[in-house]
């Protein structure tokens, strides 16, 4: 079966079923992702939908040719938190956003993501989101009121919620609003805000101000990729309120269209069992790990052993677990020419909702059966095993075998002599250098993890 006979599944969050993917047009299949917010290193948590989107833009251009796959990812780069953090600083916003911007594509790019065909920055479609909102002012769907302008909920209330699965009624009974005087409808939210000296803002027919965020994502898509187009993809945290803005802005500015034909969601990230979050000192940004090192192949390979739709909980046992198995592929296909293509088992895997966990046991069964060029072709499909991701497994080779030898001899004294003190030295010893320490009856097994410092070993 060639790649063009692949038939794709895909979860639709707008249908709640999984759904065989038939693009509107094969030579142009278009896919648009929501960015990050730029005012920060972006955190693990930011980086599984990178992961996870990049996974899909390969597998769409193994099935429907590199160069007929759109695929817009954006970068929001005016919102009050970088707003906030110009004024902490004191530095000015474009040096901020600039440099926040370049740190996010340095970063996933060490997570081994191909760039999207387009990267538009908020700032640059200030024109079109200024057209979109006068618009839907014309057609009913947006009011303007002090120095502000409102998407009308109510305008399109019987198909508002139809995303995430609520009721306006239910929204506005439990939802935490904002509440301003100017709303005639506590759910109706900003297209446009007023914007003082000291912030950014654009000249406007409202005067000047900036935009809010929800139609920064519907104006530069419709703008890149047209009224319909085939795929929208994000965290499962934006799906309310911000997809749903998106879809109701968008279906009213462009009624003829569907916006977006399939919504996909990605799940939620944990740290060692537990929410990420700073006051549980389990808060990571991607360069955090990198500089502990952690390989981003490394990184990239822990993502993909979960299915996009389950939580994914990041905890060093994986990282270690992930980087001997990367260590014994790349042993296993140095110097072999890949396959000419990915093996059928593991594309099967991907088309199947993007079953990347499967698609990683496929690669398991490739290299226990010895096909190395199958699974250098089927590995690089899922993004690993690239020249470009090597070089953390291309530094000094070290023979353990002698150490772990030495461990085990000293471990069957101490089972005679019953004082493990030298044996509790020496195992500390290893994990100080790095090293995972797994004994046996059979023996001893020393495996390189992150951190790996053979230096730490010259005293041993």
């Amino acid at each position: 079966m060639g790649t063009k006979d692949i038939k794709i599944k895909l979860h639709n969050t707008k249908t709640r079923r999984k759904e065989v993917f038939e693009p509107i047009e094969a030579s142009n299949v278009r896919m648009y992702v929501c960015g990050p917010t730029v005012y920060d290193r972006a955190h693990l948590g930011n980086a599984r939908p990178v992961v996870v989107f990049d996974v899909l833009y390969r597998l769409l251009r193994e099935v429907y040719g590199a160069n007929q796959v759109v695929y817009a990812r954006n970068f929001t780069d005016v919102d009050d938190k970088i707003n906030a953090r110009a004024a902490e600083s004191g530095r000015p916003i474009g040096d901020i956003t600039a440099e926040t911007t370049q740190w996010f594509l340095d970063d996933m790019g060490e997570l081994g993501a191909l760039e999207p065909s387009h990267m538009p920055r908020a700032t640059e479609y200030i024109p079109q989101m200024v057209a979109m909102i006068e618009d839907l002012i014309a057609k009913g769907h947006a009011y303007a009121a002090e120095g502000h302008v409102l998407f009308a909920v109510d305008s399109w209330k019987q198909l508002y919620g139809k995303l995430s699965g609520r009721s306006v009624d239910d929204m506005i009974a439990g939802a935490r609003v904002e509440v301003a005087p100017y709303k005639k409808n506590p759910m109706d939210f900003v297209l446009w805000k007023p914007s003082t000296e000291d912030l950014p803002g654009w000249d406007s027919p409202w005067g000047r101000g900036r935009p809010g965020w929800h139609i920064e994502c519907s104006a530069m898509s419709y703008e890149l990729l047209g009224e319909t187009f085939d795929i929208h993809g994000g965290g499962n945290d934006l799906m309310f309120p911000h997809h749903e803005n998106e879809i109701a802005q968008s279906c009213c500015a462009h009624p003829e269209g569907e916006f977006a034909r399939f919504w996909l969601h990605n799940e939620m990230l944990q740290v060692e069992g537990k929410k990420m979050s700073k006051s549980l000192g389990n808060f990571f940004t991607v360069r955090d790990l990198l500089d502990q090192g952690y390989p981003g192949e490394v990184i990239r390979l822990v993502f993909l052993q979960t299915h996009y739709r389950k939580p994914m909980d990041w905890t060093d046992k994986k990282a270690k677990e992930a980087e001997a198995t990367l260590r014994k592929w790349r042993a296993l296909t140095a110097g072999i020419e890949p396959a000419s293509s990915a093996a059928a088992a593991v594309l099967g895997a991907l088309a199947d909702d993007l079953n990347s966990a499967g698609a990683i046991a496929e690669l398991h069964k490739l290299a226990a059966a010895g096909d190395a060029a199958g699974l250098l072709a089927s590995a690089r499909m899922l993004g690993l095993l690239t020249a470009e991701m090597g070089a953390w497994a291309t530094g000094p080779s070290i023979d353990l075998s002698a150490f772990a030898e030495k461990l085990f001899e000293t471990r069957q004294k101490a089972m005679e002599s019953k004082d493990f003190s030298e044996v509790d030295r020496m195992k500390a010893a290893f994990v100080e250098a790095g090293l995972e320490v797994r004994m046996s009856k059979a023996g001893v097994e020393l495996v390189p993890g992150a951190g790996f410092d053979p230096a730490k070993l010259e005293a041993l």
